[in-house]
């Protein structure tokens, strides 16, 4: 039986929503590929930029701030000379990690089929 539409879910536009809100921070291009590199354990900017092929300097650390803000990354500072920095997954860090990985996999057995699909829709203009 079809729900009438005063039924179906409304989708704010405000910070109550965690889909705006939660979701689309870690849907943007490079915050799952930072998150998934942070995996095997603390790394270092440099090891970090070098493992995520293609993002920028600037983009690394804005990326990184973002994810210590959300609370998935902690950032430490070892006071050495020079300053050694290390990056690491939070405990809610690797607790979101578990349901990305199952998107992960999912977009992974679907990769070819969703390529298919985008050749048959663009062969149609």
């Amino acid at each position: 039986m079809a729900k009438d539409n005063s039924e179906k879910r409304v989708f704010l536009n405000n910070e109550e929503c965690p889909i705006r809100n939660v979701v689309a921070q870690i849907g943007d291009k490079w915050s799952m590929l930072i998150l998934f590199a942070l995996v095997d354990g603390a790394d270092r900017f440099n090891s970090l930029k070098s493992r995520v092929v293609g993002i920028s300097q600037r983009m690394l650390t804005q990326t990184l701030r973002d994810l210590e803000r959300e609370g998935y990354v902690n950032r430490t500072v070892y006071p050495e000379v020079p300053v050694k920095v290390e990056y690491e997954l939070t405990k809610m860090g690797r607790d979101l990690v578990k349901p990305l990985y199952q998107l992960v996999s999912w977009a992974d057995n679907h990769h070819e089929q969703i390529k298919a699909s985008r050749q048959s829709y663009d062969a149609r203009d």
